[in-house]
């Protein structure tokens, strides 16, 4: 099946993290793709990329970066294909300086920004299956199902807690 979201680092290192991305996209039976392609090292790649997507079958993208951050914007101006930003952590700033480059574009191309690392790489990839879930009812059921079990867990850890307390 090809993939319906493409995601995109600008260096290796951010792998690490956005496989956290794909096992929530596995966890859905989403099909994707990682590919890596730099908004400054690598400008044409990137562009290329964005630009056939679509034509691929891509219907998300979820791009990831860190110190400026260009990457997401980069992406999301070369494309009408909804964006969704994951600030990575790290250098001087912890991250603050990549979440503020994503959160902050320019009115006219959005891009959705989740948390800094691990966290906005999850949520990340729960954003693109519920933008996928609009056109998808198993999506959308198998989405129902998650919220349902994160409701259950923290019921019975609220439960192991009261018999604790007692």
């Amino acid at each position: 099946m090809s993939p319906k979201v493409l995601i995109v680092m600008g260096s290796d290192s951010d792998c690490p993290v956005l496989e956290e991305t794909a096992k929530i996209l596995e966890q859905f039976a989403i099909p994707f793709e990682m590919r890596i392609a730099s908004a400054h090292r690598s400008p044409r790649k990137t562009a290329d990329l964005v630009e056939a997507a679509a034509g691929r079958g891509i219907q998300v993208i979820i791009a990831a970066a860190g110190l400026a951050a260009h990457l997401p914007g980069v992406v999301a101006a070369g494309t009408i294909l909804p964006v969704i930003g994951v600030p990575m952590g790290g250098g001087p700033l912890n991250g603050v300086d990549a979440l503020y480059a994503i959160v902050q574009m320019p009115a006219g191309i959005p891009v959705a920004t989740t948390a800094i690392g691990r966290t906005g790489a999850r949520n990340a990839a729960l954003l693109a299956a519920q933008i996928l879930a609009l056109s998808d009812p198993t999506l959308s059921e198998k989405l129902l199902a998650f919220r349902e079990r994160m409701a259950c867990e923290i019921e019975e850890k609220d439960q192991k807690l009261q018999r604790r307390d007692k």
